[in-house]
């Protein structure tokens, strides 16, 4: 089926809903009024069941079907979180908070999954249970994690597990995905260079920490393009460096170089996590010093099911005409956490020629609400079609 009628009927209260959330974004797990916002429409619309607070500030609807013969469980996943950033686009409903933007479109996500439930607490046009997860933190605080932890999966009975994400620069109402692996697995470290500082005219005297942090980035380079597979995707970036002096005349006593490593494989992951420790520890005993490398693992590797990536792009055929084939990219999805307990998919909608996620100057495109909205219909009625 195209694009419900009811949800085009929807669609002006659906992006009433979307810009209200855009209007007052909120950080991570304070997601206070957007859950509060979130539960009551749920309510409204009849569900059987509403649950705050799993994964601190999450909400869970359940909407039963007009029969379930075989005990079927779909869960649909949205986020609610915004980013720190200062929004710059100048609309009627920019964020009024400052310092905080839905700059990512998770104001749209969470809309386009209300607008579902609403239809489908309306219709009930299926054979078993649809499960609406709404999310905080998924902008590095891992709450899709926080609400696995909680017992998401098996206190609702959840046997599938399915998400969007918008990407401007795709064409408006364009979907697009991939089975295997998607999106990588985002860790961070931290390393702590220590030397022994001193007067900058008698470096005879000192172990140098900057030398020390300055052949370090360098080397670290190497991890990648000399022992991770040229045919695997990875990436280890350095993003920021300091000295525990900021004296013209100094030699600092410690460092710190810090950054981001990216990779869509286990094995890579912990290849990368092995040499960087490796390198570290070695450049700094080469130098007289030491390092203390702290590697924190973020999300893992986004991988979508073969057999659920083939339902939803069946659905998205069905939806929109057309999927296309996603590419891989580095960038990191806390929904990878839902996939590691339940089979799914992650799909990514055209958001047309928009300014990019994360931008100060992003906005989530209206138009494509009716067309995410019938996805998530038609991912529940597809999987779990009426007895």
């Amino acid at each position: 089926m195209p694009i419900r009628n009811r949800l085009a009927e929807l669609h002006e209260e659906i992006t009433g809903w979307r810009r209200d959330i855009h209007e007052h974004p909120e950080i991570l797990y304070d997601t206070h009024r957007t859950s509060a916002l979130v539960a009551d429409k749920l309510k409204e619309f009849g569900c059987d069941e509403v649950v705050t607070g799993i994964g601190r500030t999450g909400v869970v609807g359940v909407i039963k079907g007009k029969t379930d013969t075989l005990g079927r469980a779909i869960g649909l996943r949205a986020d609610m979180d915004a980013l720190p950033m200062q929004e710059q686009t100048g609309l009627d409903y920019a964020s009024k908070t400052p310092d905080a933007m839905h700059a990512c479109g998770h104001d749209g996500h969470t809309a386009m999954v209300l607008g579902a439930a609403k239809y489908l607490a309306e219709t009930r046009n299926f054979d078993g249970t649809a499960v609406v997860i709404f999310q905080p933190a998924e902008e590095g605080g891992n709450g899709a994690e926080a609400m696995c932890q909680d017992g998401l999966m098996d206190r609702f009975g959840i046997q599938e597990v399915y998400a969007m994400h918008n990407v401007p620069g795709l064409p408006t109402g364009q979907f697009a995905i991939r089975s295997g692996p998607l999106l990588a697995a985002a860790d961070e470290f931290d390393i702590h260079l220590e030397g022994h500082g001193g007067h900058a005219a008698k470096p005879q005297e000192t172990v140098d920490t900057t030398v020390m942090l300055s052949q370090l980035i360098v080397a670290l380079q190497t991890v990648v393009a000399r022992n991770a597979d040229p045919i695997e995707q990875s990436v280890l970036s350095v993003t920021s460096v300091e000295t525990s002096s900021k004296a013209f005349n100094v030699i600092p006593q410690s460092a710190r170089v810090r950054g981001t490593v990216r990779t869509h494989s286990s094995e890579m992951r912990a290849m990368i996590e092995k040499r960087l420790t490796e390198v570290a520890t070695g450049i700094a005993a080469t130098m007289g010093g030491t390092a203390t490398v702290t590697y924190n693992k973020g999300v893992p590797v986004t991988i979508n099911a073969e057999e659920q990536t083939g339902y939803a792009e069946e659905a998205a055929i069905a939806v929109g005409g057309s999927c296309g084939v996603a590419p891989m990219v580095m960038g990191g999805e806390d929904f990878s956490f839902m996939l590691e307990e339940r089979p799914g998919a992650f799909i990514i909608l055209g958001n047309g020629d928009s300014a990019g996620l994360h931008h100060p100057e992003y906005n989530f495109n209206d138009e494509i609400i009716p067309i995410g909205c019938s996805w998530f219909a038609e991912m529940v009625e597809r999987r779990m079609p009426a007895a």
